[in-house]
């Protein structure tokens, strides 16, 4: 039970995703208050910012997760959450569990009790179809958006306004990318409301997204995603620390091979297209995920967003991937991806086959 003073708890639920015979979903519980990014001005992004870092998590708390399959059974499970208030809910599934053929999201709902009397939330589940060919793995972090969060501390300290400060809608997205995504993804971005086993349509490629910012930075990013009509998926983040564990550089690239290998292990026959940029040793990072998964990556996309020349470890990285035959492209604005993709003819609702076809096009003429 909630017995303390203060904010009650409350959970916060994260993207989850599933396959056929697995799903995976995680919370956690915190005492503050629910964010709230999308009105009340400045003051009121910094007020809610500030309470997402100095929130205080919720140990030793059962949360019930409820869930009803396509057939319209419904099954509960039961897990307490850790010390940082973390729970994680990783569930072998049994038959009934079929895939939709286009990519969805499913409603579950998680269920615990405060001193406010029972309480639900309802979680997002990511389902790929059963026709999909190929996802999308993308960074965020200076891919998408500049969240000046994991360069470091003094980057930190550096880009404080930034990170405390702004509201969503008042972060720049990175040129280019609302289109480039737009086409790679198609379809719809948002999930809707609805109830346990309800079924809501996805993007026609399912994106996930890696990043090494923290979790507190979760409702941030899915407003900045919403509101950039980006693509929605499963943002896979990290437990984080003013320590050299979190903002040494190695970490970053740790932390995305290890979230890349967990999504591709879950969805063997998925081939998948690997977004990232320059400025976090995403170049190594990928040609490691390629050399472990030969045959799954079906092309590998990085925006040079420094003037840096490539370092012998990115140079390395490289080579492997093009000796792998994974069609790699390098590009300032992805607005030249997207005239690629339009080159090549790529629709919407087009094969996924045209990405690759575009990347290998730009490869042998650059």
């Amino acid at each position: 039970m909630d017995f303390f003073s203060g904010q009650p708890v409350r959970l916060q639920p994260y993207f989850g995703y599933r396959s056929a015979d697995r799903l995976v979903i995680a919370a956690r519980a915190l005492r503050s208050g629910k964010p709230g990014f999308e009105n009340g001005g400045r003051l009121q992004a910094m007020r809610t910012m500030l309470a997402q870092f100095a929130s205080r998590e919720a140990a030793g708390f059962e949360v019930r997760l409820e869930l009803k399959s396509p057939e319209g059974e419904t099954f509960d499970h039961f897990a307490t959450t850790d010390q940082e208030g973390f729970v994680r809910f990783e569930i072998e599934l049994g038959e009934g569990w079929p895939l939709p053929r286009d990519p969805a999201w499913e409603i579950a709902c998680l269920h615990w009790l405060n001193r406010e009397g029972p309480q639900c939330v309802e979680g997002h589940v990511l389902v790929p179809g059963s026709a999909t060919l190929l996802a999308v793995i993308s960074d965020i972090d200076d891919t998408i958006v500049e969240t000046g969060i994991t360069g470091g501390f003094r980057q930190l300290m550096r880009n404080w306004r930034r990170v405390l400060a702004e509201l969503p809608d008042e972060r720049i997205a990175v040129p280019g990318v609302d289109a480039f995504y737009g086409a790679l993804g198609g379809g719809a971005v948002l999930p809707g409301k609805g109830g346990a086993g309800d079924a809501i349509p996805a993007t026609h490629r399912p994106f996930f997204y890696v990043s090494s910012s923290p979790w507190n930075l979760f409702s941030y990013l899915v407003v900045f995603l919403r509101g950039r009509k980006l693509p929605l998926g499963p943002l896979l983040l990290r437990d984080w620390g003013f320590d050299r564990a979190t903002l040494g550089s190695a970490s970053h690239g740790e932390h995305k091979r290890a979230a890349i290998d967990t999504v591709m292990a879950m969805y063997p026959d998925i081939r998948f297209a690997l977004i990232g940029d320059d400025t976090q040793g995403d170049l190594p990072a990928y040609a490691d995920v390629v050399n472990n998964n030969l045959g799954r990556i079906a092309a590998v996309f990085i925006r040079t967003a420094t003037d840096e020349p490539l370092s012998p470890e990115e140079l390395a990285g490289k080579a492997a991937i093009e000796a792998a035959g994974v069609p790699l492209w390098l590009g300032e604005s992805y607005a030249i991806g997207q005239e690629f993709l339009r080159a090549a003819g790529l629709r919407p609702q087009g094969d996924a086959a045209r990405i690759v076809e575009t990347v290998e096009q730009a490869h042998v003429t650059s």
